[in-house]
């Protein structure tokens, strides 16, 4: 059980090769269940497909041969949640950010964001982003990082993925445009 413990705690070392470095994660602020690790996997869906189970709040990166990725995910606020399936339009690396006109109107403190923000680590996207696209059309719900790990595992964005930085770095190595995105919802 040991080596398991630590191979999962290995994924979350500090990451210096980025633009924007990114500390370490320590274990205690990452539930074990919530984890990136490899699991088995019964899914019909081939290798190389992303399944989001929404009420798992999970992700699956199919790695085929009854093997899977498995990444803790924070998902959208109940009515605020992708449905259906997509494909991976474009991909981002530290994107920039800005809030759609219907986050604003929901939340007008959106507002003062309204002309964007850089990509950095203070930017909602974190250090990655995939765009999902539904007939050659941008849904505006994305897959991407956070700054707020502790969202992980909950309910509270306004509809888009989120995943720890360190693990969306690693689904992002993985994925390029045209990979199928899958949605489970409850």
């Amino acid at each position: 059980m040991a080596g398991c413990t630590t191979s999962q705690y290995a994924n979350y070392g500090a990451i210096q090769g980025e633009r924007f470095p990114l500390p370490a994660i320590p274990a205690s602020e990452i539930k074990p269940e919530l984890r990136r690790t490899e699991v088995a996997y019964s899914g019909g869906e081939s290798a190389g497909t992303i399944v989001v189970n929404t009420p798992e709040r999970r992700l699956y990166y199919v790695l085929g041969n009854g093997r899977a990725i498995r990444y803790g995910i924070g998902v959208g606020r109940e009515g605020l949640a992708l449905r259906g399936n997509a494909t991976v339009g474009r991909t981002a690396e530290w994107p920039s950010w800005t809030p759609t006109a219907n986050m604003m109107r929901r939340d007008p403190r959106n507002r003062r964001y309204a002309g964007g923000v850089p990509g950095g680590p203070n930017n909602p996207l974190g250090a990655r982003a995939l765009y999902l696209y539904r007939d050659g059309r941008d849904t505006m719900f994305r897959i991407h990082g956070t700054n707020q790990p502790g969202t992980i595992g909950k309910a509270v964005s306004s509809g888009c993925i989120r995943m720890l930085n360190h693990d969306v770095i690693d689904l992002y190595a993985r994925v390029q445009p045209g990979t199928k995105v899958v949605v489970i919802q409850a």
